[in-house]
């Protein structure tokens, strides 16, 4: 017979599993039901717009994804491996949800960063992920057919392993070169990273062993790649348009009068000469790579057929340069305009209008465009990837649909975009207090607030100072933005100063934890 001593208590809960899982989402219950929220948000996108979004560039990711055998000139293909690597499921609709997974995992990492590192309430790390799980122009980019995505979950990624752990081991340290060289991988901008990141660990006095560790591990992949692309395009090097992007940075003011361009002496760098005056140049320098026309793309002078050669982009760079050096006071202004251009609170159209309707989901659906490609065209390249795609027979030629606007979802979606968006005037706020973050921590040169904002403050300037501003370049520096913010509350805000407990790991264990 049982005794009353030996029967469970019915107040005691369950033991197992179930408990631990109800006790983690009654902890957590703020941030999940914001999560589940975002999901629903990206689930009425993928049903809206099927199976995918398209941006000019898509396609030449698609393209190193059906033809694998050589590395794009123009942009690192890892990107391109991700799409390689889910190419036998025949789906870009399985691509854009891979990568709304990851915006909702960016949103994971902050989360529980901000929870066990720092102490953050719930309802104060939940608040920290609400740009990147809510903003409608951020669910629009995961649904490009676009590298940014992928890049932002591996910075993040980067960010968070780093600040994890009070103490990196070598072990620790290979990881994290690793990520760093997939996202150099992804963008090229992936490498200063790198180098910021090992900064962060000298100050932090780490030892040199996991930076050492760090920058072995990130080289030995990126130097694969770029003796793969050697062997493809002849030069040791990731890419052969960093020069000619930079050249674009300088045509709106580059002056070959100022520079002393000889065209006797230096007819390669006299052939980039802009003969418009630079007060009646157009107002974005995007034309004077990507489009023939008027004073627009000259790399067709040097008779190659294609623009991203060794020698062009060679020659580019240095006519850059050479701008650059001659006239620093009108680089300077063109990186600052560029750069406040991140902070204004509504979205003037720039750089033109066919770029910036593209960050806008559509009313109609959108026919792929017949373009040249490595071995094809761009649609029968996306059609190979992708044999489900909808034709349509458009002007008495049958034609790929890239993307199927669904009412009632699309709608839905198109008026959910023109209410709920992070202005950038928040962003610039957002970075005002991860600096005052830094500042009050000068005595620990910015404590654990400097890397996420130096990385932040970094994604916004690079493009500014190397190409142009693009809406999509706001995005990736955003999380980071924020948990510079959050972190540098955590003991600035009286509320957030006592929230010391920080039950997030499953089973009842607690633990503290400060900034």
């Amino acid at each position: 017979m049982v005794t009353m001593a030996e029967r469970p208590c019915l107040d005691e809960p369950p033991a197992g599993w179930r408990a631990r899982l109800a006790a983690f989402a009654r902890r957590h219950r703020v941030f999940l039901a914001a999560l589940a929220a975002a999901f629903a948000l990206r689930l009425v996108t993928m049903i809206g717009y099927g199976p995918a979004l398209w941006f000019n560039d898509s396609y030449d990711y698609v393209s190193g994804a059906v033809h694998p055998e050589r590395p794009s000139a123009l942009r690192p293909n890892g990107y391109s491996f991700w799409l390689l690597l889910l190419r036998p499921f025949h789906s870009f609709g399985l691509v854009a949800f891979t990568q709304h997974l990851m915006g909702l995992a960016v949103a994971v990492l902050m989360y529980a960063l901000l929870r066990r590192r720092f102490g953050l309430p719930a309802w104060g790390a939940t608040l920290a992920t609400v740009p990147v799980l809510f903003d409608a122009y951020q669910i629009q980019l995961e649904h490009l057919i676009m590298s940014d995505t992928m890049f932002m979950l591996l910075v993040v990624g980067v960010v968070t392993l780093v600040l994890w752990h009070r103490r990196m081991s070598w072990r620790l340290g290979a990881v994290v070169g690793l990520l760093l060289a997939l996202t150099a991988l992804t963008r090229s901008i992936g490498l200063p990273i790198l180098a910021l990141v090992v900064a962060y660990l000298l100050v932090k006095r780490t030892g040199w062993r996991p930076a050492a560790a760090m920058v072995t591990a990130c080289a030995i992949p990126v130097t694969a790649y770029m003796a793969w692309f050697a062997s493809a395009h002849g030069n040791f090097a990731m890419t052969n348009s960093d020069g000619a992007i930079l050249y674009m940075r300088t045509a709106l003011f580059s002056d070959c009068g100022k520079m002393g361009v000889d065209p006797r002496k230096e007819l390669e760098l006299a052939l980039l000469c802009i003969s418009t005056p630079p007060d009646q140049r157009s107002f974005s320098g995007q034309g004077y790579l990507w489009w023939a026309n008027g004073e627009g793309q000259r790399f067709h002078a040097f008779g190659s057929g294609t623009t991203f050669t060794p020698e062009m982009n060679g020659v580019a760079g240095d006519f850059a340069k050479r701008a650059i050096l001659s006239q620093p006071g009108d680089y300077l202004a063109r990186v600052g305009l560029d750069f406040v251009r991140a902070f204004h609170w509504g979205r003037p159209r720039f750089p033109d209008a066919k770029t910036y309707l593209q960050y806008e989901f559509p009313f109609e659906d959108r026919v792929l465009p017949s373009w040249s490609s490595y071995k094809g065209t761009t649609d029968g390249d996306a059609q190979l990837y992708d044999p489900g795609l909808r034709t349509a027979k458009i002007d008495g030629r049958v034609k790929a649909v890239g993307t199927q606007v669904r009412d009632p979802w699309a709608a839905f979606m198109q008026g959910y975009q023109r209410t709920v968006r992070l202005p950038g005037l928040v962003l610039g706020v957002l970075l005002l207090v991860g600096l005052a973050g830094v500042a009050v921590r000068w005595r620990r040169l910015g404590g654990p607030v400097l890397l996420p904002w130096l990385a932040s403050f970094g994604l916004l300037l690079a493009p500014a100072a190397t190409a142009e501003f693009d809406y999509r370049y706001l995005l990736p520096a955003v999380p980071l933005a924020c948990l510079a913010a959050a972190i540098s509350l955590r003991h600035g805000v009286p509320w957030l100063r006592r929230a010391r407990v920080i039950p997030v790991i499953p089973g009842g264990r607690r633990r503290t934890g400060s900034a």
